[in-house]
This record gives structure tokens, C-alpha cells and sequence, in this order.
């Protein structure tokens, strides 16, 4: 199979009939063979029954439906567990993302050899204030925290090798780090392609100004589960011991400080009056208990299931 196209969605029955129509025209003008999975991630509205019908006219829809709203990453993670063609696509249900531009992802996988191509909607249709601004600087921050040079990592038009797809779990909202998951995993081929972006159609966008504020926390943790996941111990230890033993020196400085006025018969006062005292003993309590940190999540790290997992390319 050429082709899986995955569609996250939630309350969107108005736009359903038309997005497959659309992907449908695509992949028979270009001879595709294709699979559509739609993952309803819990709508109230008629997107399941919707979804229903085009899979009696088509056995190659698919679809998965939650139970509740688990958001974006959940849905995609579950499609990703089921897609079967060679390039994985995916985009969004409310016909902003165009299906038109599928060729030219597919194309740049299979034949330029890309792990991961990711749309870049240079021009949109969205607010200045409310979302196109607060984008910019989200992806500002993004590309210089993981070294990716691309403009739009949340983008929900996406090509994939199967193999990046089935190397990478996504949990919370990690969907916005796809590239950045791809990068850890091994897949460093990671392209970008200017691509339309459609003004809304039908209902109101399902993404608040909460997403950026999020999304600044999961780069944050993903940053810092990549560098020091596997060994808590060489931050956590490091900084307790600097921490205790700068807590340590600065109580013998005060206690040698009195002792010295002790000595000469200049005026001294109780250790204990010294607020110096009191914040070196505070920096000795906090290293230890950074460095118990690290130590227990090391002992945590040694009994995953996983701490001898690694992605082998090939071997003989």
C-alpha cells in the first residue's frame, strides 16, 4: 500500500463528506493505493455516524472512536499502531489542510529520500493576535531548543516513513514535537514544504491560547526526559553535591570566622545568630535531597522495561 492517511477529529460531521471526497479525487488522479483512518476522539456531535456510511461505500476507510476526549496525540498514537502504507499523511478534518498537497509530501519521502516532511502554512488565515503571533514565537522557541530548522512544527499536514511512525510514542499533547521525537529516534532526514493553508469552513476551531502555554511545558519535559531521562543522577547528583558542598564550606567559613574572634579577643556572637548560618544549612538540606532525587531515579530508570531498548538498524 502506497499510502495511510490519518484524520484526528472532533465534532466535525459537516466537513467529513467533503475531506473524502477531496482525498478520494487526489489518490485516484495519481494511481495511489490508500487506506483513510479517521479517529473520532469522543465528538458529541454526528462525526461517528458520518464516518459510518463513508466506511460502507469504501472498505478502505477505517476508523477508531474513543469513548471520551482524549486529545490529538492519543488519537494519532492508535493510528499509528494500525497504518499500513509505506507513507504515512496526516492532517486535520476541518478541511484546512488541502488534500492536494498529498503528491507532493508523498513524492518527497519515496523519492528524496526524506524521513519526515512537515507542511509550513506561510501564509494564513488565522487572527494576527490571538494565533499567528503567539505561533511565531512559539516555533522560534522550538527550533532553538531541538536544532530542527523548520517554521511550523504544529503543523497537522505531515508525511512519514511507516518506519518513523512505528519508532515513536506520543502521549499528552507530544504531537506538537513529532519532529523532535523523529530526531531522538534516529530518523535526522527531516524536511519542510510550503503548503496552502484553507480558512475555516464549517464550525469554530477546537484550540485555545492554553496550547501555547502547554506546549512551552512539553518542550520543557521533553527537552529535559531526552538529556537526562535514562540518567537522573548526572543533573540531580551533580547539583546536589555542588549545592551541599558550597553549603558545607560557607558553615566551616562561619564557624572558623568565630573561632578566629575567639582567638584575637574581638567581639563574636553564637553561630546561631549568623543568618549565614541558617542559608548554608538550607543549601546543605536541599543538595541532599536533590541528590537523593537522583538517586532514586536511577534506581526508577534501572527497573524500567525499557532501559535496554535501542532502535537497531540492521545487523548480520
Amino acid at each position: 500500500m502506497d499510502i495511510s492517511v490519518v484524520i484526528p477529529l472532533y465534532n466535525e460531521e459537516e466537513s467529513l463528506p467533503e475531506l473524502y471526497a477531496w482525498i478520494k479525487r487526489v489518490m485516484e488522479e495519481n494511481d495511489f493505493s490508500y487506506e483513510i483512518i479517521f479517529v473520532d476522539d469522543g465528538s458529541t456531535d454526528d462525526s461517528w455516524r458520518v464516518i459510518k456510511e463513508l466506511h460502507s461505500r469504501a472498505d478502505n476507510v477505517k476508523a477508531i472512536k474513543f469513548k471520551r476526549n482524549y486529545g490529538k496525540s492519543p488519537a494519532l498514537q492508535c493510528a499509528f499502531q494500525k497504518v499500513q502504507g509505506d507513507v504515512v499523511i496526516t492532517m486535520d478534518a476541518d478541511l484546512q489542510d488541502s488534500p492536494d498537497e498529498i503528491p507532493h509530501l508523498f513524492r518527497m519521502i519515496k523519492n528524496d529520500g526524506y524521513d519526515l516532511v512537515s507542511g509550513w502554512k506561510k501564509k494564513r488565515y488565522d487572527a494576527m493576535l490571538s494565533k499567528n503571533l503567539p505561533s511565531k514565537l512559539f516555533n522560534a522557541t522550538a527550533r532553538r531548543v531541538s536544532k530542527i530548522k523548520l517554521h511550523d512544527f504544529n503543523c497537522g499536514l505531515k508525511s512519514y516513513r511507516k518506519a518513523v511512525v512505528k519508532n515513536i510514542e506520543l502521549y499528552n499533547d507530544m504531537h506538537r514535537y513529532i519532529p523532535v521525537l523523529a530526531k531522538e529516534a534516529g530518523f535526522t532526514k527531516i524536511g519542510e514544504r510550503v503548503v496552502q493553508h484553507q480558512a475555516r469552513k464549517y464550525g469554530q476551531s477546537k484550540f485555545g491560547m492554553s496550547r501555547f502555554v502547554n506546549g512551552y511545558l512539553d518542550l520543557l519535559t521533553l527537552w529535559f526526559l531526552n538529556k537526562f531521562g535514562k540518567k537522573p543522577m548526572h543533573i540531580f547528583g551533580l547539583w546536589g553535591s555542588v549545592m551541599f558542598f558550597i553549603g558545607l564550606l560557607a558553615i566551616i567559613a562561619v564557624g572558623a570566622i568565630k573561632l578566629y574572634d575567639m582567638h584575637h579577643g574581638n567581639p563574636y556572637r553564637l553561630v546561631t545568630d549568623s543568618p549565614y548560618f541558617f542559608i548554608s544549612l538550607t543549601m546543605m538540606i536541599m543538595g541532599t535531597m536533590l541528590f537523593l532525587a537522583g538517586f532514586v531515579g536511577e534506581l526508577v530508570s534501572r527497573n524500567s522495561s525499557d532501559r535496554n531498548h535501542y532502535r537497531i538498524e540492521q545487523e548480520f
